[in-house]
């Protein structure tokens, strides 16, 4: 198992992405050759893929991005095929993440993952990663401007 830096499109991981991604969340319809292309030839994201005899059995978005006070980077959209797990697979995606946004300038990785992940929360873990003691905000673009 390899893990590379997707950095041209192709439609095997197209296929793949599709194949991986509602494993992840069921709340996304499928990425599209143009979104992917996107991600592929953003400058900020970093497609990361895990392939095993020519077939990818996972994936990550790694985004690095400045702002005035420092480069940060997140990992996004971490998911490794389910017959794939517990072999290594998102243990070498995210390192590999983890040195690619050192090389970029960042001196930190964030990612957040949902209570109910305990064995990916039990990986970042082990890698190092921290909980920090913040208040995550959403709000939604679509929604109804805030009354003052």
């Amino acid at each position: 198992m390899k893990v590379i830096q997707i950095d041209r499109y192709d439609d095997a991981a197209l296929d793949a992405m599709n194949e991986l991604l509602p494993q992840l969340s069921a709340r996304h319809g499928p990425l599209s050759a143009r979104r992917l292309r996107e991600i592929i030839n953003s400058e900020s994201t970093h497609l990361l893929m895990a392939e095993e005899n020519g077939v990818y059995i996972g994936c990550l978005t790694l985004v690095v991005f400045r702002i005035p006070t420092a480069v940060r980077a997140r990992l996004e959209d971490i998911v490794v095929q389910e017959s794939a797990r517990r072999r290594g697979v998102g243990q070498a995606l995210v390192l590999q993440a983890v040195a690619t946004a050192g090389t970029l300038g960042a001196d930190a990785v964030e990612l957040t993952s949902h209570p109910s992940r305990q064995a990916a929360i039990h990986l970042y873990r082990k890698l190092g990663f921290e909980v920090r003691t913040t208040n995550v905000y959403r709000r939604s673009v679509a929604g109804k401007p805030p009354t003052m």
